[in-house]
């Protein structure tokens, strides 16, 4: 596989997009081919941006495209390999577990959603793998790949559904 110019591409120096590179950081599990639920590890492969969500309190709608959506107060991700609606958005009340979209720190202000695992989910091979805000420069995630603030916006305001995100081992 040939990255093209308009991949996002994790390097070991940061991710590449549009000619920049951007710092970032990955799962406390590292960069796996044999991702599971749980791991911490962010996953190998050719993954699509199929979603954009964001805080519509935190983060003005003016500036990102017409296709980001507005993270509800209801708005959770199941993470639960048994349920048949893992690794897809999901409505509070939901089940006993679920990842919260609409947090209290900034993690989620803004998120890109990946195709990892979806739509047809395999359960227990990993399940909400998103760009997404940094704790911290350097802080891991729990798979996911994590950006300061600034630099994921720049992303969002340019990135398409369908465009690659690629993660090699």
């Amino acid at each position: 596989m040939t990255p093209w110019r308009g991949d996002l591409v994790l390097t070991p120096t940061g991710l590449l997009f549009l000619g920049r590179r951007f710092p970032a950081t990955v799962g406390r599990g590292g960069i796996r081919t044999d991702k599971r639920e749980g791991d911490g590890a962010t996953p190998v492969g050719v993954h699509r941006i199929v979603g954009m969500f964001f805080r519509p309190d935190r983060i003005a709608a003016r500036g990102l495209p017409d296709w980001a959506m507005p993270i509800g107060l209801e708005d959770r991700w199941c993470d639960d390999p048994r349920h048949p609606a893992y690794n897809h958005l999901v409505r509070k009340p939901f089940g006993r577990t679920n990842e919260r979209l609409r947090r209290a720190d900034p993690l989620y202000d803004l998120i890109l959603v990946t195709d990892w695992n979806w739509p047809d989910a395999v359960p227990g091979r990993g399940s909400a793998i998103f760009v997404h805000s940094w704790r911290r420069p350097g802080a891991p995630t729990a798979g996911c790949l994590a950006l300061a603030r600034g630099d994921l916006l720049w992303i969002a305001r340019r990135v398409a559904p369908g465009q690659r995100l690629v993660v090699r081992s």
